[in-house]
């Protein structure tokens, strides 16, 4: 889509092609395409059916508010979870920030999230088309620039600076932390005597974050979807959108199999807080570089999902496929962690049919690898 395309259709002339298109069973079929081009050319028509596509879409992100939102695909995929930005921006705010420079806004996610926290935002976005949406999903102007060539300029009026660097190139989304625009380094350079928090992949290399960082690890109902670095605070996993916080720490003691069995969410395994976790379950490690936790209380913690350990079996697959014929195990759930075992092969492998269902997570153990016929808690 081109700039022009884009000022178009937020504009009061496109209403009644997005009203149509919105009123579309499916905007993404050829029907759809059809009608709306008996009123509108080609390309206007297009760009109505992929906005309507997209609203839908987003509502898992953005919930009632998207239906009054402009997004490009691209865009959307890299946006912030509504409760995950109004985290952030409370979080600015605790801090004492007033003014936020955000550099890459993208759509305006983070940058809404800041305006509803009664903060003073400036968006930034290198790219015309979505700088135009920005500004529309914002309501303000959006300066439409390279976030190198204005932040020293922005930032000498403003107390707080975030970043979300584009996480793309022009084969697609990337994860390797030299593709990222504006660079590395030039965004963990603006957090040096300043407020400030980059939101990075959920993957980001621990050896990437500069020493004198804190950084968070955040779930959302179960999704690990981002770590932030922040140039305040320490190293915590948090989950939303409830707000719990566990602080990273030693790891846990080793010990044989209780009666339980705690997955640790995601967020927790990767900012090194499952030994803290433990802790609080009075759990010990299942074995050393495994994020299972066993102990022999029937605790629940919400950084965790626990279980009831009903049977130990041995990893074979002869044991497994007879255990699961004859329990007539028809819906079969298999949890793998540190064993080259592909889950979706050995359900097929173990040929389940039947009425009952059943989980089994594969492990190792201090015994040796064992098949854990589990219940959840």
């Amino acid at each position: 889509m081109d700039p022009q395309l884009a000022a178009w259709l937020v504009s009061p002339e496109a209403e009644p092609a997005l009203v149509a298109a919105g009123a579309e069973a499916d905007p993404d079929s050829l029907a759809a395409a059809q009608r709306l081009r008996r009123s509108f050319p080609p390309d206007q028509a297009a760009a109505a059916l992929t906005q309507a596509a997209l609203r839908r879409k987003a509502v898992a992100k953005f919930g009632e508010r998207a239906g009054r939102l402009f997004f490009t695909a691209a865009g959307l995929e890299q946006a912030t979870r509504a409760e995950v930005a109004a985290w952030r921006a409370s979080r600015f705010v605790a801090a004492g920030a007033t003014r936020v420079v955000d550099l890459g806004c993208g759509l305006g996610a983070d940058a809404l999230a800041f305006a509803d926290a009664r903060l003073d935002v400036v968006a930034v976005d290198a790219d015309p088309v979505t700088a135009v949406f920005a500004s529309t999903n914002l309501g303000r102007p959006v300066v439409c620039a390279k976030a190198e060539d204005v932040a020293e300029q922005l930032l000498t009026e403003a107390d707080a600076v975030f970043l979300d660097p584009a996480r793309r190139t022009s084969a697609g989304r990337t994860w390797r932390l030299g593709d990222l625009s504006p660079s590395w380094e030039f965004a963990t350079g603006l957090l040096d005597g300043r407020l400030g928090c980059i939101k990075a992949a959920p993957g980001l290399p621990s050896t990437a974050i500069p020493q004198w960082a804190g950084a968070t690890w955040v779930s959302h109902r179960g999704d690990l979807v981002e770590t932030s670095v922040w140039s305040w605070g320490s190293r915590v996993a948090v989950l939303l959108p409830d707000g719990l916080e566990l602080a990273s720490g030693p790891p846990p003691v080793l010990g044989e199999l209780g009666r339980h069995l705690w997955e640790p969410d995601s967020a927790v395994i990767r900012a090194g807080a499952v030994g803290r976790l433990a802790e609080l379950l009075d759990a010990r490690s299942i074995q050393p570089g495994i994020a299972y936790l066993t102990g022999d209380a029937a605790l629940t913690s919400g950084f965790a999902t626990g279980f009831e350990i009903l049977e130990v079996l041995a990893f074979d697959e002869r044991t497994l496929r007879a255990w699961v014929r004859e329990h007539g195990i028809g819906i079969l759930e298999i949890k793998v962690r540190g064993l080259d075992v592909d889950p979706a092969v050995l359900r097929r492998r173990l040929k389940p049919s039947g009425a009952g269902s059943a989980t089994v997570v594969l492990t190792p153990t201090p015994a040796g690898a064992r098949a854990l016929v589990v219940r959840r808690l």
